[in-house]
C-alpha cells in the first residue's frame, strides 16, 4: 500500500515593517526582536517539514519523532505570541476609553482600568522571562491577567489572547538595564493600539 502524502502550508512572516518609530523602544531593538521572531517562523516550518519526512516514512512513534513534537508547543507558541505582540502595537499607541468595549469589558472584571493596569503591570514586573498576557475566557467571556514562561507553560486550553507583552530581555535589554524592566514595560503600554487589542474580543 502506498504511503499518502501529508498536506502542508508553510507559515510566512508577517510584516510589521509599520512598528518603525515606537515610543521609548529603539527601532534596533525592533530589528533585532523581528528577526527573532522570524527565526520562530523558520523553525516552526523546519519542524513540520521533518515531523511530515518521518511520518511518511512510518516512523512516527520513534524517539526521534517524539522529541520534534514536543518542541511544537515552544516553536508554534514562539511564533504566534510574537504577531499578537507586535499586532497589538501602533507607534504612539491610542488611549484606553472607559466606555470602549475593551474598557468596559476590563471593568466588569476588575473594577476600574487602573485596577487592571497596575495588576498586568505587576504580573509584566515578575521575576524571570516570559510573557504577561490578558485572555479572555470564550465561555464566560471574563477577562483575567496571565503569566506564561517558555512561550507554552501557562497557556490556558481555549483562552484567546487579547493583550500581549512580551517581557523576554530581548525584547528591552538595548534599550534599559534589567532592572528598569517597569521603564519597558511603560513604553510598551504607551505604544498599546487599542482598537487592535478590541478587535480581539469574543463577543
Amino acid at each position: 500500500m502506498l504511503q499518502q502524502k501529508i498536506s502542508y502550508k508553510p507559515y510566512a512572516k508577517h510584516d510589521f515593517s509599520h512598528l518603525s518609530g515606537l515610543t521609548g523602544i529603539s527601532d534596533k531593538t525592533l530589528e533585532i526582536h523581528l528577526a527573532l521572531y522570524a527565526g520562530y517562523v523558520t523553525n516552526t516550518n523546519t519542524l513540520n517539514e521533518k515531523v511530515i519526512e518521518l511520518t511518511e516514512a512510518g516512523k512516527s512513534g520513534t524517539p526521534e519523532y517524539a522529541e520534534l513534537k514536543r518542541r511544537y508547543g515552544f516553536e508554534y507558541n514562539g511564533m504566534r505570541l510574537h504577531e499578537y505582540y507586535f499586532g497589538n502595537l501602533k507607534p504612539g499607541g491610542s488611549e484606553l476609553k472607559e466606555g470602549s468595549e475593551i474598557g468596559k469589558a476590563i471593568i466588569d472584571t476588575y473594577g476600574s482600568i487602573e485596577t487592571w493596569k497596575n495588576d498586568f503591570f505587576k504580573v509584566g514586573g515578575m521575576r524571570g522571562v516570559g510573557w504577561a498576557i490578558l485572555f479572555q475566557d470564550p465561555e464566560t467571556k471574563v477577562l483575567s491577567n496571565h503569566w506564561i514562561t517558555l512561550h507554552e507553560e501557562g497557556n490556558i486550553a481555549g483562552f484567546k489572547p487579547i493583550l500581549v507583552m512580551d517581557v523576554w530581555e530581548h525584547a528591552f535589554l538595548l534599550d534599559y538595564k534589567p532592572a528598569e524592566r517597569p521603564k519597558y514595560i511603560e513604553a510598551f503600554y504607551s505604544n498599546v493600539d487599542w482598537a487592535k487589542v478590541e478587535s480581539r474580543l469574543i463577543k
